[in-house]
């Protein structure tokens, strides 16, 4: 897969057209797929292109209501290689934030793209204070020489949003998160050394730098298959919280292997959420919460049991 990114009046036009789609694409969900498959039929064939941002446009214009990601730039590419994307243009949406419609379909969707035809969802808009919408899209592409397709983006029979992935996600449904995504929700972080204190209590746990912008499912504990940097899989029990019971203060995510002690640190993990197991809560006493993790393990040996590796 071809990625443009970096100073875009520097990128070289594509030499073959391209059927392209526009968006942010967090979560590649079933929605973005649907899309990416109408591209990759009516293509025939051809160069199938996204042009996407960096970062979500929210942080540029209104930091303090950008919301967080649920999948890093790194997900997002290897997603959208995996559903048959050619070609990436990653803008820096504060680049282009000042661009009119028609100046950013000359310099980015014809300029650099080469598009003959261009896919977008419902409600679509584009260019310097969102003046742009489909209609103008098709309009431009009349003049410069592709065609546009309006498709309702749909995970089956289902408007699928990621907003709406966001908000079950805060809920703590990661059942449905996985519905709406066509896969099971996905952290990827690097271990590094926290307070030990799960050893002391006989559950190690591994704990997970994330980037500040990353979605986090409800503070819980939640069962997951695990990867390693070896490419193995491994059940766990997944804590994502503040500690209540020790007046911790900062949110973590502890991930604890079942059946497997090793060093995990400095590796990248990939932890997928297959279920809630309960909400977090402040215990009385160590004893208490020990006993409580055991359940804990429990329960997700029995969510895990059937779970396809």
């Amino acid at each position: 897969m071809k990625v443009f990114h970096g100073d875009f009046t520097q990128w070289e036009r594509l030499t073959e057209p391209a059927w392209v789609t526009i968006g942010v694409f967090d979560g590649v969900h079933l929605g973005h797929q649907s899309i990416l498959e109408s591209l990759r039929i009516s293509s025939g064939g051809g160069t199938v292109g996204v042009i996407t941002f960096g970062e979500h446009p929210a942080s540029v214009t209104a930091p303090e209501h950008a919301p967080k990601m649920l999948t890093s730039l790194e997900q997002r590419l290897e997603l959208l290689e995996a559903y048959g994307v050619a070609v990436v243009a990653i803008l820096d949406f504060a680049q282009v934030r000042s661009m009119d419609p028609g100046s950013f379909t000359s310099a980015v969707i014809v300029g650099v793209m080469n598009a003959a035809h261009v896919a977008v969802g419902e409600g679509f808009h584009f260019g310097h204070n969102m003046a742009g919408d489909q209609g103008v899209l098709t309009e431009l592409g009349v003049q410069s020489g592709f065609t546009v397709e309006v498709i309702k983006i749909m995970g089956g029979d289902v408007p699928v949003r990621s907003t709406a992935i966001r908000s079950a996600l805060a809920n703590g449904d990661v059942g449905q998160v996985a519905a709406m995504l066509g896969r099971p929700f996905q952290l990827r972080g690097s271990v590094v050394v926290g307070d030990r204190r799960g050893r002391q209590l006989g559950f190690p746990t591994a704990n997970l730098e994330l980037s500040h912008d990353q979605a986090l499912p409800r503070r819980g504990v939640y069962s997951a298959l695990t990867r390693t940097a070896d490419g193995s899989w491994y059940d766990a029990v997944v804590n994502v919280g503040v500690r209540p019971t020790f007046g911790a203060m900062g949110e973590v995510v502890e991930v604890h292997l079942l059946d497997v002690t090793m060093d995990l640190y400095g590796q990248e993990l990939w932890v997928d959420f297959r279920s809630h197991i309960r909400a977090e809560r402040r215990f009385d006493g160590i004893d208490e919460l020990v006993e409580q993790i055991g359940r804990d393990v429990h329960e997700a040996r029995h969510h895990l049991a059937n779970v396809a590796r």
